[in-house]
């Protein structure tokens, strides 16, 4: 009979310890998460985990942009230094294209601001000027590539691609009758978005 309480009770205690343990794993989960949500909030959680194919973009643009603004770096100022990006496979060959913008008076003036369409390797598509952001990308496609709305001067204009380019000034081309088609992607949103900021 001993032996048989003696079993029933360190069968209990089993029992109770694994309960305690499933209780503490909960626990350490839940302080895992909330210090993790109080540091986002608070903006200092560790970000390193962001994926690759980002930091590729990214440091991509960033050699590209070093490259064509080498003359203009002397001149600039740390604020210059910053760009907008954001991703759009124009073309449909299951690569994006990277649509770079800035926001600052280097870049920008009373016309409008420049910035730059990239292929996928870095390479330059285009360099364009005198634009507002954002950029809406149509339905419609020209030489195998969506056709874009540019904003310059409160209006819309629509480029085309030509010859592997899009038009560099906007406020020069056709302009666009009536409303943006509804299906028109926006691409640099810079002010209405928050989109991340990157130095180069």
């Amino acid at each position: 009979m001993k032996s048989k309480i003696l079993i029933a009770l360190m069968v209990l205690g089993m029992f109770s310890c694994q309960n305690k343990d499933k209780t503490e794993s909960k626990n350490v989960i839940k302080t895992i998460a909330e210090d993790t949500l109080s540091k986002t909030a608070a903006g200092t959680a560790d970000v390193s985990d962001t994926p690759a194919k980002e930091d590729k973009a990214v440091e991509q643009i960033r050699t590209k942009l070093k490259d064509l603004l080498k003359n203009d770096l002397p001149a600039m100022t740390k604020d210059d230094r910053f760009f907008y990006y954001e991703a759009f496979d124009l073309n449909n060959d299951q690569k994006n294209e990277y649509f770079v913008g800035f926001s600052n008076s280097y870049f920008c003036g009373s016309g409008g601001c420049t910035g730059y369409i990239l292929n996928n390797d870095g390479s330059v598509i285009n360099r364009f000027t005198v634009t507002d952001f954002p950029i809406y990308v149509t339905t419609s496609s020209t030489e195998k590539f969506y056709d874009l709305i540019f904003e310059t001067g409160g209006k819309f204009h629509l480029l085309k691609m030509k010859n592997g380019k899009y038009p560099s000034n906007p406020s020069v081309q056709e302009k666009v009758k009536g409303d943006i088609p509804k299906e028109s992607t926006k691409i640099l949103d810079i002010q209405g978005k928050s989109l991340e900021k990157y130095s180069f």
